[in-house]
C-alpha cells in the first residue's frame, strides 16, 4: 500500500492535522491537509439545520516516545497524529502479539470523559463493519483508547485518488455504508466525522469504517440532528466516488471542489456515463432538507431511508471480465525447397508441379495386401464363433435344489446396492482464509437434533459468497475409510439458493486450495433439504462439505437480514 500500513488504522480520523513526519508527508496519514480537513468542517456547518461545535483546548499533548508501554502491554511504536492535547499512535499489543493502534489524551483532559464514554458503548456495538474498539482505560495520568490495525485495507481516500469508481463498486460502498450506519444509529452512536479518510475497503472487497462516536469525541463535535448529517456524509462519499470531485466548492480530501457559483449539480451533469439512479440517490442523500430541484424525489434523512432505497434500487452487477480475443490460428505445412512457396524471380522459368505418389493402399502390391487380411480376419471370426458355440453346447444346466433358498441374483444385487448409513466421529470447520464462521456449534450438524444448528455470517452480496470469501465448510470424519456415494444436508433457510460441493480431503484439517481436492458431487437448492449424490463411490475418511452459494434471509436472534445460512444435520451413505 502506498500510503503505509497506517491508512488502515483509525488515527483520530485526523484527515489532515500534520504528523510528527516530515512536510513532504503530510498526506501518509489520512491523505488530507490541514487545510482540506478545516474546509470540509466549514462546508458541513448549517446543512440542514446541523450546526457542529468544535472546542479547542489547550492542554499539551502528553510527550510519548516510541517503547512506552502502557499497562505493561501496549508497546507504543509510531505516533500517527499529535493534535488538540492528543496522540494517535501504532502500537503492539505484547500479550496478544498483534498490532493496534492506541489514542492518548491526558487524564485531566477536559474531553477525557467523552472520549471514554463514546469508545465504550462503540465497543458494545460488535459490528464487524466497524473497526472495533478493544479497550478504553483510565489509568494514572492518562486515558487511553485501544482498536483494531487493519493493515490490508485501504483507505478510502486513495481510491478515489485513482479516479471515479465502477457503477458497481459505487454502488457497493453505499449500500454497505448506509447499512452499517444505520445500524449504528439505531443503538444510538453517531459518526458525525464520516469522510473519506475514515472509511476503508478490505482485501476482501469489504467496506469498514473507523472512529465511531470516538473521533467526534476527541475532536468535540457534536450535532442537533445526528443521522442527517451522517446522511449527508454518505451522499458525499457517494458524489466523490461518481465524480471524482468533493461536492462542494472548495478541495478538501485531494479531490477538486465544483466551480464555484454554480451550487451542488447532480452527478450525471458532472461526468458523463454516470450511472443515472446513483446520481438521484446522492442528491437525495446531500440535499436531504427537501426535494431535488431536478427530479423532485423524496431526500433521504437517516441512513436507514438511505439504505432502503439503495435495496429498492435494481441491483448493479459487476461488469464483464474482459477477455482478449485468441490469435488467429496460422496453419503451417511441411514445406521443402519450393514446394507451395511463390517463386522468387517472378521473370525466370515456371515451377515444374510435382507428382504426389499414391496412397500407400492404392497400389498393386497393397491392394493384394488388403485381401490377404481381410481374409485372415474372417477366418478367424469364424474359428472363434464355432468354438464359443460348441462350449456352450456342451455345458450342462445346473442342478436346481428345490431345498435351497429361492433367492435370485437380482435380488442379491439389489442388497448389494442399498446404500449403509455412515456413522460421523466428528468433525470441524474449515477456514482456510482464517475467518471460521462459527467453530463451537460444528457438532450441532450430526447430533440428530433437528433443532440446533451451525450457521454462516451474514453477508451483505449473494448469493454466491465469491468474492468477499470463496466459501464455508465442514470436515468430517467417518471414523475410517469408507466408500462415500451420498449426503443429505438439512438446512435453516430458503430461498435463491444454496451451493454445496463434498471433496474427498486427508485430514480434518486439510492443507491447500480446495480446487486441489477431489470432488465427490456438487447439489444446488431453493429449499431446506439437499441431497447429494456422486456417480461414483470414493473412499475416504474425512469428507469436507463446502459452501459456496448462500440465500438471502430475513433478521433473527442471530443476526441482521442478508445472505446467510445454517446446517441442522448432515448424514452420509455408502
Amino acid at each position: 500500500m502506498a500510503e503505509r500500513s497506517t491508512a488502515a488504522v483509525d488515527v483520530a480520523d485526523n484527515s489532515g492535522e500534520d504528523p510528527l513526519a516530515a512536510e513532504a508527508e503530510k498526506a501518509a496519514t489520512d491523505g488530507v491537509a490541514q487545510a482540506d480537513d478545516d474546509t470540509a468542517e466549514q462546508n458541513a456547518q448549517d446543512k440542514g439545520g446541523e450546526r457542529k461545535t468544535r472546542e479547542q483546548p489547550t492542554i499539551i499533548t502528553p510527550e510519548l516516545h516510541s517503547g512506552h508501554k502502557l499497562a505493561r502491554r501496549y508497546r507504543l511504536e509510531e505516533c500517527v497524529t499529535r493534535l488538540d492535547g492528543f496522540s494517535s499512535w501504532r502500537a503492539v499489543d505484547e500479550k496478544l502479539r498483534r498490532a493496534v493502534g492506541v489514542h492518548i489524551l491526558p487524564g485531566d483532559h477536559p474531553r477525557a470523559r467523552s472520549v471514554l464514554a463514546a469508545a465504550r458503548s462503540a465497543a458494545l456495538l460488535g459490528d464487524p463493519r466497524f473497526v472495533q474498539v478493544l479497550d478504553a482505560v483510565e489509568e494514572d495520568e492518562f486515558v487511553y483508547v485501544v482498536h483494531e490495525w487493519l493493515p490490508d485495507a485501504t483507505e478510502l481516500t486513495a481510491l478515489l485518488a485513482a479516479g471515479p469508481m465502477e457503477a458497481h463498486d459505487a454502488y457497493q460502498l453505499v449500500s454497505q455504508i448506509s447499512q452499517a450506519m444505520a445500524a449504528a444509529h439505531r443503538e444510538g452512536l453517531a459518526h458525525l466525522r464520516l469522510t473519506p479518510s475514515s472509511v476503508l475497503r478490505s482485501s476482501t472487497g469489504q467496506y469498514r469504517i473507523r472512529g465511531l462516536a470516538v473521533n467526534a469525541a476527541l475532536r468535540g463535535i457534536s450535532a442537533d440532528r445526528p443521522q442527517r448529517t451522517d446522511t449527508e456524509a454518505i451522499g458525499a462519499l457517494l458524489y466523490a466516488a461518481l465524480t471524482h470531485r468533493w461536492p462542494y466548492e472548495n478541495d478538501a480530501y485531494g479531490l477538486s471542489g465544483l466551480p464555484k457559483g454554480v451550487g451542488l449539480i447532480a452527478p450525471d451533469q458532472v461526468r458523463a456515463g454516470v450511472h443515472r439512479g446513483l446520481s438521484e440517490l446522492a442528491m437525495r442523500a446531500l440535499v436531504n432538507d427537501g426535494a431535488t430541484a431536478s427530479r423532485q424525489e423524496l431526500p433521504c434523512t437517516t441512513p436507514d431511508e438511505l439504505a432502503k432505497a439503495v435495496a429498492a434500487m435494481p441491483r448493479i452487477r459487476p461488469p464483464e471480465p474482459a477477455f482478449t480475443a485468441p490469435p488467429e490460428y496460422q496453419r503451417t505445412t511441411y514445406q521443402q525447397g519450393t514446394y507451395g512457396r511463390p517463386s522468387a524471380h517472378p521473370g525466370g522459368p515456371a515451377t515444374q508441379p510435382v507428382a504426389s505418389p499414391p496412397a500407400p493402399l492404392e497400389s498393386r502390391t497393397g491392394r493384394l495386401l488388403k485381401w490377404t487380411v481381410s481374409a485372415l480376419l474372417i477366418a478367424a471370426l469364424g474359428l472363434g464363433s464355432w468354438q464359443i458355440a460348441d462350449k456352450l453346447l456342451d455345458r450342462d444346466p445346473p442342478a436346481v435344489d428345490p431345498g435351497n433358498s429361492r433367492t435370485t441374483d437380482e435380488d442379491q444385487d439389489d442388497k448389494a446396492k442399498a446404500p449403509l448409513p455412515l456413522t460421523v466421529q466428528g468433525a470441524q470447520e474449515y477456514a482456510p482464509d482464517g475467518k471460521p464462521q462459527s467453530p463451537a456449534n460444528v457438532g450441532n450438524t450430526h447430533d440428530d437434533d433437528g433443532s440446533s444448528f451451525w450457521r454462516t455470517k451474514q453477508y451483505f452480496d449473494g448469493p454466491e459468497l465469491a468474492p468477499f470469501k470463496q466459501g464455508v465448510g465442514i470436515v468430517y470424519d467417518l471414523g475410517g475409510e469408507r466408500d462415500v456415494t451420498a449426503a443429505s444436508i438439512g438446512l435453516r433457510y430458503t430461498g435463491d439458493h444454496t451451493t454445496v460441493t463434498l471433496y474427498a480431503v486427508d485430514s480434518l484439517a486439510p492443507s491447500g486450495p480446495v480446487e486441489s481436492m477431489k470432488k465427490i458431487a456438487t447439489g444446488q437448492t431453493s429449499g431446506t433439504a439437499l441431497k447429494i449424490t456422486a456417480k461414483e463411490p470414493v473412499k475416504s475418511q474425512y469428507v469436507l462439505l463446502w459452501m459456496t452459494a448462500v440465500p438471502h434471509a430475513p433478521q433473527d436472534d442471530f443476526s441482521s437480514e442478508g445472505y446467510k445460512q445454517g446446517i441442522t444435520d448432515v448424514k452420509f451413505t455408502g
